[in-house]
This record gives structure tokens, sequence and C-alpha cells, in this order.
């Protein structure tokens, strides 16, 4: 095996979730050049992967088929021995099977899988993990089972954040693409209270987060909850989060950057369950749900802009 194609271009922690393959990919094939494709925003997710060659980006707003064209005039040119997808949806597929590879895998749930050499199950529900699911692409290879996620953040990330890590602190992350994934706001500031004497709190996300977390601070009003949300790239995050006394949570990507760097979190699931499968991966790892058995719940794999019942109570009744 000369050359290995690795297509994940879904969410950050979907990429993350993608990485124990990457080294499962270099441990059992150690001279191969492995590249891997993902959505453009996630790249710096992968910056100092010493298991990586080339990472290409997939840029939808350039016009999706304009880059699927280009994607795969590109791959045909390195004439890979084998393309991997560990993505589910059409666009990923299509790339895969006019990889120009000379064998192809993924999920039987791409709509283009019946252009695979070899398609797997994807059973999302029976508590199997994610990283598990992704490993058993290869496992005929000689791939282990379940493994931690990497990252690897530089020096240069750890001196950007250094002026942070001068007293204990802890690192928050409120906020998630879907809304039903995200601890209410009064939660929050319940958690909040509870840790803001024994540390500073850094409230961390995209630009996009920065005005839920002012919200929050505007509530508790506590002088050592700092929000630095748009503050730092992906690896500087995930270098802050390295060195927290602990993290919290939702069922998002800073979830799965906590397992990578192996730090104590607690992550609150609402909508979703941990049975999904993208539960932490992290030695000190608490997970925290509501207790009631809600029929509602779960609503959906990804969560939703709002609650469907009007009443979120998965969200609202998980104790702190």
């Amino acid at each position: 095996m000369k050359r290995i194609l690795l297509i994940q271009t879904a969410f950050l922690g979907d990429v993350i979730l993608a990485t124990p393959v990457l080294a499962e990919l270099k441990r059992l094939f150690p001279t191969a050049q492995i590249d891997v494709l993902v959505k453009k925003g996630n790249e710096g997710l992968l910056q100092n992967n010493p298991h990586l060659t080339s990472v290409y980006t997939f840029e939808k707003k350039k016009g999706k088929f304009r880059e699927i064209i280009r994607l795969i005039k590109l791959f045909k040119k390195s004439h890979y021995d084998l393309a991997i997808n560990m993505h589910r949806f059409g666009s990923s597929g299509l790339l895969t099977i006019l990889s120009g590879a000379k064998e192809k895998i993924g999920f039987s749930k791409n709509p283009f899988s019946f252009g695979y050499s070899k398609k797997f199950d994807h059973k999302i529900g029976d508590g199997t993990h994610e990283v598990e699911r992704n490993l058993a692409l290869i496992k005929e290879y000689g791939a282990v089972s379940v493994r931690r996620p990497e990252l690897f953040p530089s020096q240069n990330h750890f001196d950007k954040i250094e002026k942070y890590c001068q007293e204990d602190y802890y690192c928050m992350a409120p906020a998630s693409v879907w809304y039903t994934k995200q601890l209410p706001v009064e939660k929050w500031i319940e958690v909040i209270a509870k840790k803001a004497k024994e540390g500073n709190i850094y409230l961390i996300g995209g630009n996009q987060d920065r005005m839920l977390c002012d919200s929050i601070i505007k509530e508790v009003k506590d002088k050592n909850v700092i929000n630095l949300c748009g503050e730092l790239n992906l690896l500087e995050s995930a270098a802050l989060i390295s060195k927290s006394k602990r993290s919290f949570v939702n069922d998002s990507g800073p979830l799965h950057i906590a397992s990578a760097m192996n730090t104590p979190v607690t992550a609150f699931f609402c909508s979703t369950i941990p049975e999904f499968g993208f539960g932490p991966l992290s030695e000190d790892a608490t997970i925290l749900q509501t207790k009631e058995n809600l029929s509602c719940r779960p609503c959906g794999l990804h969560g939703h802009k709002s609650c469907p019942e009007g009443h979120f109570k998965c969200g609202f009744g998980i104790e702190i």
C-alpha cells in the first residue's frame, strides 16, 4: 500500500474522531503517503499531524460540483491504492467512486456505496463508539479497536495560551451548532456558580458563539469568567483545554477536543444520548443527562434548532 486517501468532510468532531484511523494506517503502512480531505475550516485540526502527507479542503462556497470536479482531477493524478470514505453523504461518496483509487471502502449508508469495493454497516444506538465504527473500515488490514483521538498543538500554540495558564482554570464550551445539543444558559450559570471560586473560567468557541457567552457573563457577573470565543484557533483551543483542571462541554466538537487531549471532562447530553457513540474518551470523563425517562428523547441524531416538543426537558432536567 503506497498511497492512501481518507475522506471526512463532515463536522469538526467527525474529523477528530477520524484521527485514530490515520494513526492506525501509519502504523500498518509506515512508508505510505496518507492524504486527507476535509471541509474547509477544519484543516487546522490536522496541522502537525505526523501521520499525514497532505491535507486537501472541500470548499463548497466555490460551487459544490465545481469543487467535486476539481478534486476528482486532483485525486486521479495521485493514483491512490486505497480511498476510505468515512462520510455518509452523497458528495463524498461521489468523490470516492470517481477518485481513481484501486480500492474504495466506506459505509453502506452512503448513497454511492454501490460503487465501493467494500462497504460496511454503520449502526448507531447500540453503544459502539464512532471511533470503533471508523476503525472497523480497516480492521481487515490489522487495525486495533478503540483508541483515543489525537491532536498535535505546537509549541507556538502553547505559547499563545501561556498567559491564560498562570492560575488554575476551567474551560467551558456553552455553544453548539444545534440548539437541542446545548445545555440551557440557566444551567451553565449553575455550573459557573459551582466552579468560579476554584479558578478562572474561560468560555471558548468561535466568533459566532461570542454573543451567547457574553449573555452568560452578564448574568453571572464574576470577574474571573472570561469570554475567549473567537480569540483562539482550533489547536490553540486544544492547548488551552489540555491544561485546564476540567472542561465542561456539550455533545459537540469541544468534547472530542477534550478526548484528544485526554483532559478531565464533563459532557452534557441533552437531546442526544451517549449510546449513539459520540461520548468522551478521556480517562477522567463524566456524562450528565436527565434522569427522567422522556418518550421524546432522543429526538434525532444531530439535534434540532429548537425543541420539537416545546419544553426542552432533556436540557432543563439535567442536575448540575
